[in-house]
Formats: structure tokens, C-alpha cells, sequence
């Protein structure tokens, strides 16, 4: 490869695109005009429009008209193709990091720390596209067996979810659980990494809200089967389930971050985890999204909607980036509090988070059906299933939080799924204070019941008015 790209190069590079055409559209994706010298800029301006307007290469005379600059064809390039896309590419990597590079000393003169880590990324990442896809019908089987075994499709722990999502969450993916405030997002977020942690996946949840000590705690009465009061009780006990579950369960890390911080901190966290202790990560928890701030943009932390754009596509960038699974919550607004039914309206900052996702879930429950021991997760936004408006139960302890899947009847659509109103109509008291009254003065009395037969009624009616 050339060290140094000069102007007779830069000259060159245009010949054989004007040469042949083909070499241009293989190249198409990363020319950039301001890339070449100021006296051969003109040239990469007018062909990039010309080619753009008339879908043809513009000849030499026309070239020469426009720019002034005459741009000769070289005969016998079809041995030189490799060494054009070769060069061409590492002269476009080289101009555009030098380009990078001084953008990012203006910004950090400036204070602008966070966004030059993706401007160098931007300029690094550069590439021709080599790629050439997948070939359809060349090896199906192959091809469904690194979908399902190593793109993802890991089991959450609850199989009704599971089945909703077709086998799981996949790997690269951004998955939100919506919730109102004190609907339980952070608890389902933990019965969630448990349940990854028990089929030996690491991971690590990252809070922005709660204290790593509560967080942790709240893990521990969920891992032990035990109430909180009762772990203050029985240390040593809740030392021994926990150093037990250790030796089978993956590895675990839980990481408070202050409010406001964003992607490049979690990233950075991520990438010191890994290096100082070997650690594979295999899916990432953020608590919660709404409280993450992005990287790439300054904005307004009150424009939720704009905010939560960028944030939302790093988090997707990143689990893609390091091919984990991501799962984070969010609030739903005001106008979800009394709702049984949610929709993307009721998502707090609109939906632009919900674009970006690939599963959005509604948590409903309320304090009575906690009680009861039951949370309702209703598929709001499904990119790889048909579980939209979907529902599923889960049974709640309330002593020890843990979130399971009791599935009884082994597939969850062989019978119609209750509805939140069906659930709250279950909560409710059927008796009225007329009937306390009644078992008061006649508690030996049984109830008459009438058996009304409206049809045969109808037609008593009828054949007296006749």
C-alpha cells in the first residue's frame, strides 16, 4: 500500500474511474471530494453530480469544460482493479482520519469530550463493501442454525415470553419493559438476569436509579426464596445459598452509574470489566433508559423525545457492537395510569424509542395484584414475531420478589389469556351492604334464585295482548 497519496495519485484514482465506470460504483460508497486535492476537487464534484443526474459517466471533453482540469482514460486497467479498490480505499481512510483528527482537537479545545470517540470510530470504520450478503438458497439449514444458535434466541426463564417472542431474546437486540412508576421495571429486570444468570450466561446490571446495595439485596431475597427481613435474620444462611448458587450460575455484576451518564460510560465500564477480569458478557441490563443521556448529540435533557432517539440507537449500537443482549426499561406517561391497555401513546418521550427497538413490553399490575400474586406483560412492539397485543401471566411473590412462569397448561394459547379488566374484576368484592344486611337479620334464610325464561315470557306477553 502507497505511504504517501499525492496529486499525480489522486489523478490517477479519477482516470481509471473515468475509464471505467464500474470502478466508480464500487466506490461509490465511500468518494468523497473533499478528500482529493483542492485542484482536483472540482473534478470528484462534477462527476459525483453528473453520474447522480444522468445515471452516466461524463467523458473527458465534458470534464474538461466543466472543471478545466483534463482527465485522460488509461488504457489496459482490467489488470490494475485490485490495486485501484485497494488503494482508493486506504486513501479515503487516511484523508478522512487526518480530517477526524483535527475535528476532534477543535471539540476537546472546546470541551466537546464525548462525541470524539464516534467521530475517529466514524472515520476508522470506513470501508468498501465487501460483504456480498446472504446467498438465500445456497444452504438454508445453515443458515437457520447460526439464527438460531448463534444469533440469540435465549430463553428469558418464563416460557409463555418465550413462545410470544419465538424461542427467546436475540443477541445484538434492544428489548424495553415500560412500566408507570412502582409497577416493578426494576424487579422484572432482575428476575430477568437471574434467569439468565441460571442457565450460565455473565452479565451485568447497571443502575442509574437504585444503590448497588439495594439492588444487590433485592437479588438476594430472589435467589434465596427469602423475605428481606427474614436475610437480616440469617446472614450466614443467605452467604451460603448465594456462595452455592455461584459455583452454577454465570457470573454477575451489578454497577451503580450516576444519573445522566451515557452509552461511552457504559461502554467504557464494559470494556475495563472485561479486561481486568476476563469476563465474557453475555447480556447487559440498564436502569433505566429514560435516565441514559447520549453521546453523539447535546440535547436538552427535557426534549425526552429527541433525547431518547439517540439514546435508545446507541444502546442498540452497542448490543450489536458487542453482540449481547440488552434490555432496559422505560416510563410510561401520565395518561397509561389508568389504562389496562397500552399503545405507544402512553410510552413517556414518544416513539422514538420505540422505532429503535425490537420488543417493547407494558408491565400492568396494580397493588391488589400484587397481592394476588400476578404481573400481566402485554407485547407492545414485536420486529421478529406476531406477539403484538399479545398477554402473558406471571405469578409474583411478594415476600421474596422472584417473578416466575407457572405455564400449568403447557402452552398458554390452547385456552383464551385473562384480561387486565378480568383480572381487576377478580379483585373486586361481588357482596353489597344490603346483602350483610340480609345474612344478618336471616342468616338461616337461603336465597331465592328466579330462573327468568325470557323467550317463554315474550310470548305469555304477547298472547295476553292479543
Amino acid at each position: 500500500m502507497l505511504k504517501e497519496y499525492n496529486i499525480d495519485v489522486q489523478r490517477v484514482f479519477l482516470q481509471m474511474m473515468v475509464t471505467n465506470a464500474e470502478l466508480y460504483t464500487r466506490v461509490i460508497n465511500i468518494i468523497n471530494p473533499q478528500n482529493f486535492d483542492r485542484t482536483l476537487r472540482p473534478v470528484a464534484e462534477f462527476i459525483i453530480e453528473h453520474t447522480t443526474k444522468y445515471n452516466l459517466m461524463p467523458d473527458p471533453v465534458q470534464i474538461k469544460a466543466a472543471t478545466g482540469e483534463m482527465i485522460e482514460p488509461i488504457p489496459e486497467i482490467a489488470d490494475q482493479v485490485d490495486w485501484f479498490l485497494e488503494e482508493f480505499e486506504g486513501f479515503t481512510k487516511r484523508q478522512e482520519l487526518e480530517r477526524a483528527i483535527m475535528k476532534a482537537a477543535d471539540m476537546l479545545e472546546k470541551g466537546d469530550f464525548d462525541p470524539v470517540e464516534k467521530v475517529i470510530k466514524d472515520a476508522v470504520q470506513i470501508s468498501l463493501q465487501r460483504d456480498m450478503g446472504t446467498d438465500y438458497f445456497a444452504d438454508p439449514k445453515d443458515r437457520l442454525n447460526r439464527y438460531f444458535n448463534q444469533g440469540g434466541q435465549v430463553s428469558t426463564g418464563w416460557p409463555q415470553l418465550d413462545r410470544l417472542m419465538y424461542g427467546g431474546m436475540s443477541r445484538g437486540e434492544l428489548n424495553i419493559f415500560a412500566g408507570g412508576s412502582g409497577s416493578g421495571k426494576s424487579l422484572v429486570m432482575m428476575n430477568l438476569a437471574l434467569n439468565f444468570l441460571n442457565q450460565g450466561l455473565n452479565g451485568v446490571y447497571i443502575t442509574l436509579e437504585l444503590s448497588e446495595e439495594l439492588t444487590s439485596l433485592r437479588t438476594d431475597a430472589m435467589l434465596t426464596n427469602m423475605s428481606t427481613r427474614d436475610i437480616r435474620r440469617d446472614l450466614d444462611n443467605v452467604e451460603l445459598k448465594v456462595k452455592m448458587a455461584g459455583k452454577k450460575f454465570g457470573q454477575y455484576r451489578v454497577k451503580g452509574l450516576p444519573a445522566q451518564s451515557n452509552v461511552n460510560a457504559i461502554r467504557g465500564y464494559i470494556n475495563e470489566l472485561r479486561i481486568q477480569t476476563g469476563m465474557r458478557i453475555d447480556f447487559v441490563m440498564v436502569d433505566y433508559l429514560d435516565l441514559v443521556m447520549p453521546v453523539s448529540v447535546k440535547v436538552n435533557p427535557s426534549d425526552q423525545f429527541v433525547k431518547d432517539k439517540y439514546v435508545s440507537e446507541e444502546l442498540r449500537n452497542l448490543a450489536k457492537e458487542l453482540n449481547i443482549l440488552m434490555i432496559t426499561a422505560s416510563q410510561l406517561n401520565r395518561s397509561a395510569v389508568e389504562e389496562i391497555e397500552f399503545d405507544h401513546s402512553h410510552i413517556a418521550g414518544g416513539i422514538s424509542k420505540i422505532n429503535t427497538a425490537d420488543y417493547v413490553f407494558g408491565i400492568f399490575t396494580s397493588r391488589s395484584m400484587r397481592e394476588r400474586g400476578k404481573y400481566q406483560i402485554q407485547c407492545m412492539k414485536s420486529r421478529s414475531s406476531t406477539g403484538v397485543g399479545q398477554k402473558i401471566d406471571l405469578e409474583y411473590d411478594i415476600e421474596t420478589m422472584r417473578i416466575t412462569d407457572e405455564d400449568p397448561e403447557g402452552n398458554p394459547y390452547q385456552k383464551p389469556q385473562p384480561s387486565a379488566n378480568q383480572i381487576l374484576d377478580k379483585t373486586k368484592t361481588t357482596r353489597t351492604a344490603n346483602d350483610a344486611v340480609h345474612d344478618q337479620l336471616e342468616p338461616d334464610s337461603k336465597r331465592v334464585v328466579a330462573d327468568v325464561q325470557s323467550a317463554k315470557l315474550k310470548s305469555l306477553l304477547s298472547s295476553l295482548k292479543k
